[in-house]
């Protein structure tokens, strides 16, 4: 452990040291002390533990292993901003040219450029700043409001407090007006109440309008979303997880919301409002949509400059050309197989004769099939 001096050591006093080392690692000696007072941990290596030969220790410690150079500052402690030292009333030799002060040259004054420096004229010369070196610990390093002045917020508060001040003093002087006027008109007749009434009705009633409306806020810091959203089930209707409460039955995903089953297969289609998101997802909109990415998908893997999430435009038009150049050679090889077996879908009337099948005439022919033509 840490020792006061080297000195010379036989080889039975470095056993017992050797020993008295290993039972205070395993705790039946107790640890050494240092001048302080402090148990010194006995799993410390030699090579921290003692201490050089220049610290002049005569007691067992650890002071060796602190950075004794630098002293603690304090986390508040910060630059004194615009504070000034000394204003001299003559030009001083190895001053700024421009203002005058000691603290800084010409290059990096601050100040406007003067027409004629302050070397010459001798004349408004600039204070000395006072010029500091702090040596901030971890935390001052790390403060975002070490040296922040709460004062000088105060003009921002001012001014708000002004606004609101003028808009109070605005809305008192609207109301005083329209109280002059109702006491001028206190001789109105009775149908025009009954009209402020019926203008009064209204008014509520466009005010209820919006009584299924949402606020809610996406993508903030808050979470969630901006602007006023439809909420898409009203409150009366059961949510879809309610619908049928058999285990067994259409699985509900909390964390996404999605029932992809239909959760009341057996019921009556007219009366079902449910019938699962992948019902949703393989009709209407939502098809075309699946459809349309899939065709840009194919389309940019053969090479075309097509890309749905970049050109959405762009591929939608590509997408129903496509549709319609489809159609049209479909209805051309319609038209032509039509045209070559014709068509027996077709209503127009067919001869009596290949309708009844009969007919008087009498054909002959041979063995092999062919017809026997006879002349005369």
């Amino acid at each position: 452990m840490a020792t006061a001096s080297v000195a010379f050591k036989s080889r039975e006093d470095r056993r017992k040291q050797k020993e008295l080392k290993e039972a205070r690692k395993a705790g039946f000696a107790p640890a050494e002390v240092d001048e302080n007072g402090k148990e010194i941990n006995p799993n410390i290596p030699d090579f921290l533990s003692k201490a050089p030969w220049y610290s002049k220790s005569e007691k067992p410690s650890l002071k060796h292993q602190e950075n004794w150079k630098t002293e603690p500052v304090s986390t508040k402690a910060y630059y004194d901003r615009g504070a000034k030292t000394y204003q001299a009333e003559k030009y001083r030799k190895g001053a700024c040219q421009n203002c005058g002060a000691m603290t800084h040259d010409m290059k990096t004054c601050i100040e406007r450029p003067r027409k004629v420096g302050a070397k010459y004229t001798n004349k408004n010369i600039a204070p000395d700043e006072k010029i500091e070196s702090l040596e901030l610990d971890y935390d001052g390093k790390r403060d975002r409001w070490n040296g922040y002045n709460p004062s000088s917020y105060r003009h921002v508060r001012d001014l708000y407090e002004a606004k609101e001040n003028a808009r109070e003093n605005f809305l008192k002087e609207q109301q005083l007006k329209k109280l002059e006027e109702k006491n001028d008109n206190d001789a109105t007749s009775d149908g025009e109440e009954e009209d402020l009434r019926v203008d009064e009705a209204k008014i509520d009633e466009s005010k209820q309008v919006d009584f299924a409306k949402v606020k809610k806020r996406v993508r903030t810091t808050d979470g969630g979303s901006t602007g006023t959203v439809r909420n898409l089930r009203i409150r009366e209707d059961p949510a879809k997880y309610l619908l049928n409460l058999d285990v067994n039955s259409a699985y509900y995903d909390p964390k996404s919301r999605s029932m992809r089953e239909d959760p009341l297969p057996d019921a009556d289609p007219n009366e079902n409002f449910c019938l699962g998101d992948n019902q949703y997802r393989n009709s209407g909109q939502a098809l075309e949509f699946k459809q349309l990415n899939m065709y840009s998908c194919e389309a940019f893997d053969k090479g075309q400059d097509i890309h749905m999430q970049a050109a959405p435009s762009q591929a939608e038009l590509c997408y129903k050309r496509v549709k319609v150049a489809k159609e049209e050679l479909n209805n051309q090889i319609k038209d032509t197989i039509m045209a070559k077996y014709g068509n027996a879908a077709a209503k127009d009337d067919m001869a009596m004769e290949l309708l009844l099948g009969q007919s008087e005439r009498q054909v002959e022919y041979d063995r092999v099939g062919r017809r026997i033509i006879k002349s005369g």
